[in-house]
C-alpha cells in the first residue's frame, strides 16, 4: 500500500524564505522536514512507498530525493563517508510524484494520487506535522486490523472553548489500543465514528476530539473523491468525502497526544520544533545550550 503525502502549496506563511525554497525542504536539525513525514510514512510494514502530491513550481523537492552519485563520491574522496551515505539515504527512499495543477482543496490533492494507490487502502499525512518516534500511522494500522481492515483517523482531545477551530468527530469510545485500558477521550482509546461536524459551536460539538492530520483510509474514498463537490472555502474536502464514506462502511479514531508530535506549520512553529529536538538529541543539546548562550529556554 501506499503512503500520500500532500505537499503542493506554496509555503506562504513562510515568505519571503520559500520564493526559492519548499517549506518542506526547510532543515530541522540536518534533515528537512518532508524527510521526517516521508519516514514516519514508511514506519506501517504494509507501506513499500510514498506519494508526494507536489508543485510544479517545486522541483527542487524531487531534486532531493534523487539519487546523486557525483556528490556522494566527493563526500566520500574527501573523507565524509558519514555525510555522504545520509545524502544516498535520502535519494534511495522510495518517493514517487504527482502533481496538483490547481490549489482545489484536500481531498483533491489526495484524489490526484488515485493511480499511484490503485485500489488498495491508502495513509494520508498531512506534512506540516510528523511524529519523531514512528509510532502514530503504525497503532492506526493495528487498530484498522482489530476491526476488518477498517478506515481509522488520528483524535486528539481540545478544550471545550477551542472545539469551533477544528472538525470534530461524533461517535463512541468501543475499546482500546492493545496493551492500553484507556477510555473516554483519553490517550489510547479507540472510537467508532459516527460522523464529523466542522468547526462546531461550543453546545453543538458531539464531543472534544478534532483529526489531527494522519489518517488510514478504504479505496471507496477515491471513487468518492472523484465525484465529490466543493465544500468549504469553495474546495473538495476530503473530510466530505469521508463523511460519504461513513453511509457505507465503519470507521474508527484513534485518540492520540499532538505533543507525541512536532507542528512545523508557522515559522514560530518551525523554530520550536528544532529547538525541541535539539535538545533531545545528545549530540545536539550541549553545543545548542551553549550557542543560545544566556537566552531562556
Amino acid at each position: 500500500m501506499k503512503a500520500i503525502i500532500p505537499a503542493a502549496g506554496l509555503g506562504t506563511r513562510f515568505l519571503p524564505a520559500t520564493k526559492c525554497t519548499p517549506k518542506e525542504l526547510l532543515p530541522v536539525l540536518d534533515k528537512p522536514v518532508i524527510q521526517y513525514v516521508v519516514e514516519e510514512a514508511l514506519e506501517p510494514d504494509d507501506v513499500d512507498g510514498v506519494v508526494i502530491v507536489n508543485s510544479r513550481l517545486k522541483p527542487q523537492m524531487e531534486k532531493y530525493f534523487s539519487e546523486d552519485k557525483d556528490f556522494e563520491e566527493y563526500l566520500r574522496a574527501h573523507g565524509k563517508d558519514a555525510l555522504a551515505e545520509k545524502v544516498h539515504e535520502a535519494g534511495a527512499l522510495p518517493v514517487s510524484f504527482v502533481y496538483q495543477d490547481d490549489p482545489r482543496g484536500l481531498g483533491h490533492a489526495v484524489w490526484c494520487a488515485r493511480e499511484e494507490v490503485g485500489d488498495e487502502p491508502f495513509f494520508v499525512l498531512l506534512g506540516d506535522y510528523f511524529v519523531p518516534d514512528r509510532q502514530m500511522c503504525v497503532n492506526m494500522q493495528k487498530v484498522s486490523r482489530e476491526h476488518g481492515g477498517a478506515s481509522v483517523i488520528a483524535v486528539a482531545p481540545v478544550p471545550e472553548d477551542q472545539v469551533s477551530r477544528y472538525g470534530i468527530i461524533a461517535g463512541e469510545c468501543v475499546g482500546s489500543l492493545e496493551g492500553s485500558d484507556a477510555t473516554g477521550e483519553n490517550e489510547g482509546a479507540v472510537w467508532k465514528v459516527s460522523g464529523m461536524v466542522e468547526k462546531p459551536a461550543r453546545e453543538d460539538a458531539p464531543s472534544h476530539l478534532f483529526i489531527v492530520g494522519r489518517y488510514l483510509l478504504s479505496p471507496r474514498t477515491m471513487d468518492l473523491l472523484a465525484t465529490q463537490g466543493v465544500g468549504a472555502g469553495g474546495e473538495i474536502q476530503l473530510t466530505d468525502a469521508m463523511v460519504r464514506l461513513l453511509e457505507s462502511e465503519d470507521m474508527y479514531a484513534l485518540v492520540v497526544d499532538p505533543s507525541e508530535g512536532c507542528d512545523t506549520g508557522t515559522p514560530a512553529a518551525w523554530a520550536a520544533t528544532n529547538a525541541r529536538l535539539a535538545l533531545s538529541d545528545p549530540e545536539q543539546e550541549s553545543a545548542f545550550r551553549e550557542a543560545l548562550g544566556d537566552v531562556a529556554l
